[in-house]
């Protein structure tokens, strides 16, 4: 008889990190967690931390409390009927498939199934990521509770309405590679000043990592540590004043407001 508790449908870089974070945690212990993939290379690479290991979706979601979708978008639709017949009524189907409204999960699935949508990141791979949560509608305390002891296990979960999962995408998801630019553009100023790419690299990521463990530690608005850091006539209001200059501001907005926008288009897509 399988002691499976979590299942999960896909083994991607997002599925690994989810699965190593959540044994790192003692969630579930390796032989209670059943993962599927069609690679059989991908599950070589999972079956190393202990995990059961299927090419088959049903196999893998048999007896389980919590399914976890790591598939791609443009196939989950096929997997979610696939697995119907599998799921019991009251197991909790996780989602991370950008753009497949809650709507569309909840209508491949049997009426009362509870469903919640998640939106992790890049950072989940060092256990460090930022994780958006929506319920659906079936989904209860005790299932959100669930969820954020899973995506806890790789960084920060935090419950959001589904409508502001697009914005959640264009702050936390496109968040990564918008300061991989201001690491890398700071790192650039650090050579052009004389500092070897190595270490005008580690100091800039070390910034950039540090100052957002103080902010969260600390509770304070960036603002105060913007002004903690500026010395009256000091050297960082003269850089603080070239960045206002170049409007620094209004591009991150204008970035996150161009990735919102492209969130949208691609969800109504997925719909369609």
């Amino acid at each position: 008889m399988s002691n499976t508790r979590l299942a999960c449908i896909g083994s991607g870089f997002m599925g690994e990190a989810l699965i190593r974070g959540i044994l790192a945690a003692g969630i579930y212990a390796p032989d209670e967690v059943c993962v599927s993939d069609i690679s059989t290379a991908r599950l070589a690479v999972l079956a190393t931390l202990g995990v059961r290991t299927t090419q088959e979706n049903a196999e893998a979601v048999a007896g389980a409390e919590t399914v976890l979708l790591a598939v791609k978008p443009q196939v989950i639709g096929q997997v979610l009927e696939g697995l119907r017949p599998h799921l019991s009524s009251d197991t909790l189907v996780l989602s991370i498939a950008a753009g497949v409204s809650l709507a569309t999960l909840e209508g491949k699935l049997a009426p009362g199934t509870p469903v919640v949508r998640a939106m992790p990141n890049l950072l989940a791979t060092v256990r460090a990521a930022a994780t958006a949560l929506a319920p659906g509608s079936a989904a209860g305390a005790e299932h959100l509770e669930r969820a954020e002891r899973i995506f806890g296990a790789v960084g920060t979960a935090v419950r959001v309405e589904e409508r502001l999962l697009n914005a959640v995408t264009g702050v936390s998801g496109s968040g990564p590679a918008y300061l991989c630019l201001v690491i890398e553009a700071l790192a650039d100023a650090g050579v052009q000043a004389g500092l070897t790419r190595e270490v005008a690299q580690q100091l800039a990521a070390q910034t950039v990592m540090g100052t957002g463990k103080l902010i969260l530690e600390s509770g304070q608005h960036p603002a105060e540590v913007k002004d903690r850091v500026s010395s009256p006539g000091g050297t960082t209001i003269a850089g603080i004043r070239a960045l206002e200059r170049a409007g620094l501001r209004a591009a991150l907005m204008d970035a996150v407001d161009a990735a919102v926008t492209r969130a949208a288009e691609l969800e109504r897509a997925a719909a369609k």
